[in-house]
């Protein structure tokens, strides 16, 4: 890795703490302020479910802190113990946007389904990248940069994968709120806190985002500067 690249990774890597101390901070605010009508994340994911016409999918609570995802494979709402059994604000908005995950997987919503199929080739190219770039990196100042373009097509495949979970993440969000909002299930008091904590949450694939491609950009450039050198 060149003195340039570490730059920009530990600069990226202080924002995307900074982005989630906050996100933190306000789920933690949040799951303080109960809902009034004393749902529990699960009740709000089965409801959702329910409301939505779907009726496949399991609501199960999974162990960790910040663990929930929606799973396409087997069709479940993990949820982490807090949003599974609390009945706060961010218990709910959580398990909304878990849901809006598994709405678009139900309406085959085009992003969701493009970045499930490319789950298996980045999960490949994950494990070879880190290495063949280091080693391309090194050869490419030795004059042979051919190493260092295979490291980064590789690289490319996750950066576009970074990139398109972000309408995924910004959808899954869109349709939690707008549920939230219409059915009631937030007040007029509740519903602008469940909006802000999704909005940080998002902000950590912006960052994750950001820093992949520009990443991504100083390895292109890198490798055009060998190669003429060459």
């Amino acid at each position: 890795m060149t003195p340039s690249i570490m730059i920009i990774s530990l600069i990226f890597l202080g924002i995307s703490m900074l982005v989630s101390l906050i996100l933190k901070g306000r789920l933690s605010s949040y799951s303080k302020v109960p809902l009034a009508n004393g749902m529990s994340g699960k009740d709000v994911a089965e409801k959702m479910l329910k409301e939505n016409g779907i009726y496949d999918v399991k609501v199960v609570s999974a162990e960790g802190f910040l663990s929930d995802h929606y799973n396409p494979v087997d069709k479940t709402v993990n949820l982490s113990p807090d949003v599974y059994n609390g009945t706060s604000v961010a218990s709910a908005a959580v398990a909304a946007h878990e849901c809006g995950h598994a709405v678009q997987h139900a309406a085959s919503y085009k992003w969701l389904m493009l970045r499930s199929k490319m789950v298996p080739t980045v999960q490949f190219s994950s494990t070879l990248v880190n290495w063949i770039l280091l080693i391309g990196v090194i050869m490419a100042v030795r004059g042979n940069p051919t190493l260092l373009l295979i490291g980064i097509i590789l690289m490319s495949i996750t950066v576009l994968f970074t990139l398109i979970t972000l309408p995924v993440e910004f959808d899954a969000s869109r349709r939690a709120l707008n549920w939230l909002n219409h059915t009631n299930v937030t007040n007029s008091f509740e519903y602008p806190k469940a909006k802000d904590a999704l909005r940080w949450a998002a902000m950590t694939y912006v960052v994750a985002a950001l820093a992949a491609v520009v990443t991504l950009a100083q390895y292109i450039l890198l490798y055009t500067g060998s190669r003429d050198r060459s």
